[in-house]
Parts: C-alpha cells; structure tokens; sequence
C-alpha cells in the first residue's frame, strides 16, 4: 500500500500524485468506494479527471466527472463528484456531521440523490473524503435548487423578480446540469427547458452567505455602464437575483470565449481585441460607489495568492519553485521603486474566458471577483492570458495581438499603467501556470518548466526596460 503520508507530505513525488489521481491504490479505492456508494443495478463506468489542487503537507482535492449506467435501461448519467486526500491532524475542524446528514436526507426526499444511496463517505484508512453533488455544507440550498419542481417555483419568480413574468412562461420541466461543482467555493447549475421551445435556458449561480445581493448589483451596474461606454462591448446583464436562495440568474449566451478563437486566431479576431482593450480601459472608468464598498487588492496580497497556487512546485519541481519565488520576491523590490496607482474599479480576472464572442458581438462575463486595485492588474493579467492561450496552440503572433489590445485601451495616456502591467504580467503569468496546468497531464512538466522560463524572460525584459541589471531568479 502507497505510504499515503508521504504522498501528501512536501517529499511526495509526481508518480505518488498520480496514483492517488489515476492509476495506483488510492484510485483503485476511490473507484470501488464510489461504486459501493450507489444503489442496486447501477454500475460506475468512468471517472474523468476535471481539475486538481494539491498543497504539500495539507491535502490533494480532486474533481471528477463520474459517467453511471443504469442496468436494464442502458441509461447513462453524470455525477460530479469531489474527491479529499488528507491527513488528519490535531486541531482540524470536523464537519458538521448532523448538517450533512441533513442535507443528504433533503437530497433523498426530494429525488435528487438518486442512484446514490449515499453522498458523503469518509474513508479513514485511505486518508480519503468524497463528496457528490448536490450535497455541500456551505451552500445548504444547493440540494433544493436541484429539485424539478422546486426550479419551476424559483425560475417563475426570477422572471416575476424581473419583471419579464407577462413574457415569459416558466411552467414546465427542466433538464439540470451541474456546470460547475466545486464544494465550499462555488456552483453554477445549468436549466434547459424540456419539451417547450418557447422558454430559454437559464445558467443558476450560487453564492455563500449574502453575496449574491452585491454580485447581481455590480454586473447589472457595470451592464448599464458598458452599454453607454463600451463602444460596441457589452457584458452580461443578470436577469434576477433571489435572495432567499442567493442565487443569480442569466440568460444563456450564445457564442464561445475569445480563448477558442484564439487557437486559429483570424485577422478580424486580432483586430477585435483593440475592442477589448477599449472597453476595459472604459470599465476602469465605471463610478465604483455606486456598488457599494468592494474590497481592495494590491500587489501584495496578489503575491501570496501566487505563493498558495504554486505552492506544489516545492515538492515535484523544486527548481521551478526556487525560480518563481526568487521572480515574486524580486516582483515586491520591484513594487517598491514604481509610483503607486491610484486604485480603481477593476474586473480583477479579466481573461479570454471572460470575453465572449457572439453574434451581437463581444460581451465581458463574471465580475464576482470585481475589486478596487490598480487597473494594471487587469491589463497584466490579460497580457499573461495572451502568453498561456498562444503557447498552448502552438501559435505565433502574441506580440502583435497584444499590441492591439494595449492599442486600443491607449495607455499612451497613461503610460504609468503600462509600466506597472508589465510587472503583473510576469506575476500573473506564473500564477495561471499553477492554477490552470494541471499535474494530471502528460506534459505536466514539460509545459509548466516552459511558462514558468518565460514568466521569469518577462520579469527581466520588465527590468532592463526599467534600466535595471536583470537578476538571476532560477535556482
């Protein structure tokens, strides 16, 4: 049996990881306590791997997308499930078993647990949790918002909440997709109509808490404001916020993020990013007050966020690591020799993703991280988005398309901006390395040891352009 302590120490290896992920013991395990958590004549068929975190010496979280069939029916359906390894130790917080259980009762009685019998399991001697949706302790309405009938009531008083209720029939059915499970984070649930072409489907956001007031309040505000500013740009109006179940509702967009476009970029889609560049120059113009306080975000506490996602580098690449600690520790030196912006209203993870191109034409999504920091955080860290998207195709050209996105932002009146963004492109760039390439893919290595070599090229071509002597930041 793997030495499962070791595996999620600061000494564990890439080959450890994987067999908890994959391949070894811990998986075989994971498969055959999943399976045994179903009813009878259900069988498990597939686990695909979706997205990891791991934090040496704390725990590895993975999420997978379970395929189940049906004996008898031939039926096949997916499950997201969230998988825990760790190490229990003296003063870690128990879950509160009595909620859970609640939960898992609701999830029962309402239809929605089915064919589970069972959502939540511990595993003690695998150091191991699971974890199947609906069921998440920090969002107690998760279960109900899974239920049919109980999605005809909410999305009736969405369009009521509205306003659209004399447009809009929401009677019916409602096919439900899990689009985003991620236990004590978030969740995003997708409902498509069934049998009524009529009706539109509508994606469900959760919130935690009483968020989901002030996230409906700043995109529907900063909707308005790129309607009239945004030169053609818009972004993704709410259609309604519930607040008894905190959860906003849009409508469906049609059309791809900007990233896809990216893998065969055409002329007209270069050139669109000078659209980009304007509309975001006229977000960091929006009146911020008229949301409410936001919180506030600077270099510094950016840079831990960088620390936590690379943080597995220690253990499986400790020269990647040496590297970019040594590039955010030359990163702060740096900060301290630059003028200090002054803060605005910024999207604060405006990335490819996060722009949509559709037949009325461009459209910015998600501003639930939307702060008060220097504007150059959005403008480096879209910079960094260009890098990742064009080195994951294969692509040339990343010089001239950011030239069009900085082109029409036009920095020229702001060249101070464009300073300070070169720093956070460099920054930024490392951190979307340990967050979006993961440790399961075959190339884990290979691309990860790549970016993170121009990251730190970034880091000092911003220090000559500085006049400075680049220092030697890898191991």
């Amino acid at each position: 049996m793997m030495d499962l302590a070791n595996a999620l120490s600061e000494h564990a290896t890439l080959e450890e990881i994987h067999g908890m992920l994959m391949e070894g013991e811990p998986h075989k395990a994971l498969r055959r306590e999943l399976s045994a958590l179903l009813s009878d004549r259900n069988t498990l068929e597939n686990c695909y791997l979706r997205h990891v975190r791991f934090r040496p010496g704390r725990k590895l979280i993975a999420n997978y997308e379970a395929h189940l069939r049906t004996d008898g029916t031939g039926r096949v359906s997916t499950r997201a499930v969230e998988v825990t390894w760790r190490l229990r130790r003296n003063g870690d917080s128990l879950r509160t078993i009595a909620e859970v259980e609640a939960m898992q009762d609701e999830a029962a009685r309402r239809g929605v647990a089915a064919p589970f019998r069972q959502l939540v399991a511990d595993f003690p001697e695998w150091c191991m949790h699971i974890q199947v949706s609906p069921v998440d302790e920090h969002f107690p309405q998760l279960v109900r918002v899974h239920d049919p009938s109980y999605v005809c009531d909410m999305v009736g008083r969405a369009y009521a909440a509205s306003g659209e209720s004399q447009d809009q029939d929401p009677a019916g059915s409602y096919g439900i997709t899990s689009i985003r499970y991620r236990p004590a984070r978030r969740h995003v649930l997708r409902y498509d109509p069934l049998g009524a072409p009529e009706q539109e489907t509508l994606f469900a956001k959760m919130y935690a808490g009483d968020t989901g007031g002030q996230a409906f309040c700043v995109a529907t505000q900063v909707a308005d404001w790129l309607a009239q500013r945004g030169g053609g740009v818009t972004s993704l109006r709410p259609l309604a916020f519930l607040a008894e179940d905190e959860v906003v509702f849009y409508r469906r967009l049609s059309g791809e993020p900007l990233s896809r476009h990216l893998q065969s970029p055409t002329q007209d889609v270069v050139a669109s990013l000078r659209s980009v560049g304007a509309a975001l120059r006229a977000l960091h113009e929006f009146p911020y007050t008229a949301v409410g306080p936001l919180k506030t975000h600077d270099l510094a506490a950016e840079i831990e966020l960088i620390k936590r996602s690379c943080k597995h580098y220690r253990a499986l690449l400790p020269a990647v690591s040496a590297s970019v600690e040594a590039m955010l520790l030359r990163a702060a030196e740096l900060n301290e020799l630059l003028p200090q912006a002054p803060l605005t209203f910024t999207h604060a993870d405006f990335l490819t993703d996060h722009v949509w191109v559709t037949p009325a034409g461009l459209v910015f999504i998600d501003f639930d991280n939307a702060c008060l920091a220097d504007p150059s955080l959005d403008i480096g860290k879209f910079l960094a988005d260009l890098h990742f998207w064009y080195s994951k195709y294969g692509r040339q050209g990343v010089e001239e398309a950011q030239r069009e996105f900085l082109a029409g932002y036009d920095t020229s009146t702001s060249p101070e901006r464009l300073v300070r963004a070169r720093l956070y492109e460099a920054i930024k760039l490392a951190k979307m390395v340990g967050r979006r390439v993961f440790v399961f893919e075959k190339d884990w290595v290979s691309r990860t040891e790549r970016l993170i070599s121009l990251a730190q090229k970034l880091m000092n071509d911003f220090e000559h352009a500085l006049g400075l002597p680049p220092k030697q930041l890898c191991a």
